[in-house]
Parts: C-alpha cells; sequence; structure tokens
C-alpha cells in the first residue's frame, strides 16, 4: 500500500466518523454556511496578479514536520500582504497536521481572500464541510476517483457556490478526468505515490491542458526562473507551500520571490 492509499483508507474513516456527529442539516445552520464565495480563477486571471497561491502547511508525509511554531492567520494574512492571490491550507490531521481551526483562524484573517480547502475529498459530505467552514474552493484529486466521481463531485461543488481545482499528474488523469464542473486545473510535479517531485510534470502537460482552464502548477516551485518558465509555458497559478513554510517568516519568503518575478514580469509586457 502506497502513501496515497493510505491516506484514502484513512480518510474514508474519518468522513465516517464526522457524518456520524454533524449531519448536513447541521453544517448549513453554519455561520459561513450561507455567505458568498470569492473567486480563485478571477483573482488568478487579475492584470498583473501575481499567480501566487501560498500554503500553509505544518507537516508532510515525505518530510515530517515541515514548521510547527507558526501560527495561521499571522502567517496567511503576511502571504496576503506581500501579494499572493490565493490561499490554500490543509484540513488534513493526520498526515498533513492540518484542522479545520487553522483554516478558520485563516478566513478571519483574510475575509475577501480566495481560499482554498486542500484536502482529500472523497465524498460529498466534505463539499458542505469546506461550506461551512468558509472555503471558496475544493480540490478532487484525480489519482484518488474515478472521472464520474469528479463529475458528481465538481456537480456538487458548483450547486454550493464553490469552485473546483482538479489536480493531476499526468497525460492519462488529465484526458480521463476533464469536465465541465471544473475551473481550474493544477498538475501536481509531486507523485502522489512515490512523493518524488519533477517541474517537466508540468511543462509536458500545458499544452495539453484546454485553454478555457486556469493553468495551474503545484509541488517543487522553488525560484522566480521556474515560475517564468512556467508562466510562459501558459500557467496563471502557481501553488507554493513548503518553500515558504520551511523559513521562520514564510511571508518574508514569499515577498522575495515576488520582488524577484516583478523585473521580469514588467519586460515581458
Amino acid at each position: 500500500m502506497n502513501i496515497l492509499d493510505k491516506i484514502i483508507a484513512h480518510k474514508r474513516t474519518e468522513v465516517a466518523e464526522a457524518k456520524s456527529k454533524i449531519s448536513i442539516a447541521q453544517l448549513e445552520k453554519s455561520a459561513l454556511f450561507g455567505n458568498s464565495t470569492f473567486s480563485l480563477k478571477s483573482a488568478l486571471q487579475t492584470e498583473g496578479a501575481s499567480g501566487i497561491i501560498s500554503e500553509f502547511k505544518r507537516k508532510s508525509p515525505s518530510k515530517g514536520i515541515i514548521n510547527a511554531s507558526v501560527q495561521p492567520e499571522i502567517v496567511t494574512k503576511g502571504y496576503v500582504d506581500a501579494g499572493a492571490n490565493g490561499l490554500s491550507v490543509l484540513t488534513d490531521t493526520e498526515f498533513f497536521g492540518g484542522n479545520f481551526e487553522d483554516f478558520g483562524k485563516a478566513r478571519i484573517a483574510n475575509p475577501t481572500t480566495p481560499m482554498l480547502r486542500k484536502d482529500f475529498m472523497i465524498d460529498e459530505y466534505q463539499l458542505w464541510e469546506a461550506k461551512a467552514i468558509g472555503a471558496d474552493v475544493i480540490l478532487l484529486i484525480a489519482a484518488c476517483l474515478l472521472p464520474a466521481e469528479i463529475r458528481y463531485l465538481g456537480q456538487k461543488a458548483h450547486d454550493l457556490g464553490l469552485e473546483v481545482l482538479l489536480e493531476v499528474h499526468d497525460r492519462e488523469e488529465l484526458e480521463q478526468s476533464v469536465c465541465e464542473y471544473v475551473d481550474m486545473i493544477g498538475v501536481n510535479n509531486r507523485n502522489l505515490k512515490t512523493f518524488v517531485t519533477s517541474i517537466e510534470t508540468s511543462l509536458e502537460l500545458a499544452q495539453l491542458i484546454p485553454d478555457n482552464f486556469v493553468k495551474i502548477s503545484e509541488s517543487g516551485l522553488k525560484n522566480a526562473e521556474t515560475i517564468q518558465q512556467l508562466r510562459a509555458a501558459g500557467y496563471q497559478g502557481f501553488l507554493i507551500g513548503e518553500s515558504f513554510m520551511k523559513t521562520s517568516n514564510p511571508a518574508a519568503a514569499l515577498e522575495e520571490l515576488i520582488s524577484e518575478l516583478k523585473p521580469k514580469i514588467q519586460l515581458t509586457e
């Protein structure tokens, strides 16, 4: 059993337990459930956007503890002040050290910034959870969902006013999973079965993604040169977490990256 299989097996148990404690009707009564959502897709398409989606992540299965001393409200507010167009906050506890409390603190600190609930979505119940905690976007990972499940969950997400980021890792996943209920397509440069990272994955798939989807590159993005290379290939979004989170001041790391990007962005206009 690989890492992804272990995560999904645990997630099924976790979701079943959550369902037994809190009903969908109760989730719909949450204070944030009826709030309007903010579009990450639009934010990334805005002229002059940095394209950066900054992630708050305490740990990962491959690296263990990345940064245990940070506070989500401080880090995420710093990200936005530094120029992030969107936020990604992990809510998986067992493998990534995240939780709804982290997401809630980040939501309060950034009331109008598009926020992605980063988790392994396998059941429509989790969409109601996402709406109840104030998420704007949910993630559907092709590696752990059938194409029919992606369509079903994508449609349900849209019904709730949530945007959908579809994550793929190879050409087969892309061709089988793309549908009208997806808003953005993210190419994860990290193989979720081996956790090996390669930017070539994004470069190889760039031209295969239909232009009506916003293209996002995820994982292994460490410098301005890489982002410029991906931007030239058609990517408008860049999800970055670990390279920021492993520093003592994640927001300062983002600010430095954006400062390195700005001269290059101006030269290409």
